[in-house]
């Protein structure tokens, strides 16, 4: 019974996106001793050699924290990323992207938005979309100055540009 208790409860929390982990201080052998729920809703896949974010991340919606940096994603990041909608902190740093979907413009809570060490050209009008943008690092790329200026029309005044 107890075991089907357990069953359950880490099913739920896996269907419901949570990630469980080691607790590598414990020596108790007891499986509810070794499980350490990440109540944040981050997920950490920097320094993956992807070429790719995995199509599943996408269908993580209660994501708050998604770190994809130090990868080798190269072109742009799927449309997908627009059902993220509670996502308040995107990190896409070090990897090869050419270029910024559209769609991140739709993550309405978006507060953090690291794109440096890019190889980015252009960046989409619609960042001019994110009213909870606190700080944009486009550092380490060759976007347009004009793209940027029109996009910070449309931020708020006291979002952290770091160029």
């Amino acid at each position: 019974m107890k075991k089907q208790f357990f069953t359950i409860i880490i099913l739920s929390l896996f269907l419901t996106g949570c990630s469980l982990t080691p607790n590598s201080n414990n020596t108790n052998s007891s499986p509810t001793k070794n499980i350490v729920i990440n109540k944040t809703n981050k997920l950490d896949l920097s320094s993956q050699n992807l070429s790719k974010v995995p199509d599943n991340t996408f269908k993580q919606t209660n994501l708050q924290e998604l770190d994809i940096s130090n990868n080798k994603l190269t072109g742009s990041l799927q449309a997908e990323i627009r059902h993220l909608q509670n996502l308040r902190v995107l990190n896409m740093s070090n990897n090869h992207l050419t270029g910024v979907p559209a769609e991140i413009g739709q993550l309405s809570k978006l507060e953090i938005l690291d794109l440096s060490n890019n190889q980015l050209t252009g960046l989409p009008n619609e960042l001019g979309n994110l009213k909870n943008l606190k700080t944009l690092n486009i550092s380490g790329n060759n976007y347009s100055a004009q793209d940027l200026e029109v996009i910070k029309k449309r931020l708020a005044s006291d979002v952290n540009i770091i160029k």
